[in-house]
């Protein structure tokens, strides 16, 4: 993740666009750094950054479509995970910057949207029936895909709902040299008022670099890992 000292994550509230521009060029070098086989991100940060806001187009299957996993490229070996608990983006293809794309769904998602996805060759899996079990989502990727470290990119709420269960083990964090102080402004952990909060999660830090512009990469071991 790439925040300002205060924690927040809009990049469009920081003001100097060629500035921001270098830290997003910092983010996908140190990004590189990983060996991952995924990377995850929710609906609103793959709409904004990955889908080019295309929208999606359903159509009527001929039958009923079970709610079981579907897997549209079985030979891929990397993997966009987007998820999407209501069914709502839209693809032009089924692999985004040359990873195929898994969409995490709900049960509740229509039968429309399933066929629209199958059309595309875009896998997907269901994790829950109207709320994402995140739990159940990573076993899932785990167990019908090649994946054995998945980097999980955003926005706010995603990242707070995957920490409130205890599934990180590693935070890399750009700390970036800005005060943002936007009100209601997305930080980098958001657990949603829906969620039963569980307590704070406690941090080890492993290792601090000073880059270019005042930036700092830290790197920190989960607690409870």
């Amino acid at each position: 993740m790439m925040s300002t000292v205060d924690g927040r994550i809009i990049s469009g509230n920081w003001g100097d666009e060629q500035l921001t521009k270098t830290y997003a060029g910092f983010f996908e070098k140190y990004h590189e750094t990983f060996e991952s086989q995924a990377w995850m991100c929710g609906r609103v940060t793959m709409e904004r950054d990955f889908t080019d806001g295309v929208q999606p187009e359903p159509q009527k299957p001929d039958s009923p479509i079970a709610r079981e996993p579907f897997i549209g490229d079985k030979n891929a070996t990397s993997f966009a995970i987007a998820i999407d608990a209501h069914g709502k983006l839209g693809w032009n293809s089924n692999q985004t910057g040359g990873d195929h794309v898994v969409e995490v769904l709900t049960e509740q998602v229509s039968d429309d949207y399933l066929y629209y996805l199958q059309q595309k060759g875009i896998s997907y899996i269901f994790a829950g029936k109207e709320e994402i079990d995140f739990s159940s989502a990573l076993n899932q990727l785990a167990e019908l895909f090649p994946i054995q470290t998945l980097m999980l990119e955003g926005g706010g709420h995603v990242n707070g709902s995957v920490l409130n269960e205890g599934l990180i083990d590693e935070l890399s964090l750009l700390l970036l040299p800005i005060a943002d102080g936007t009100p209601g402004s997305p930080t980098t952990f958001e657990v949603s008022s829906y969620l039963q909060k569980k307590p704070a999660t406690q941090l080890q830090l492993t290792e601090v670099q000073q880059l270019d512009e005042g930036v700092l990469w830290i790197k920190y071991r989960f607690g409870n890992k």
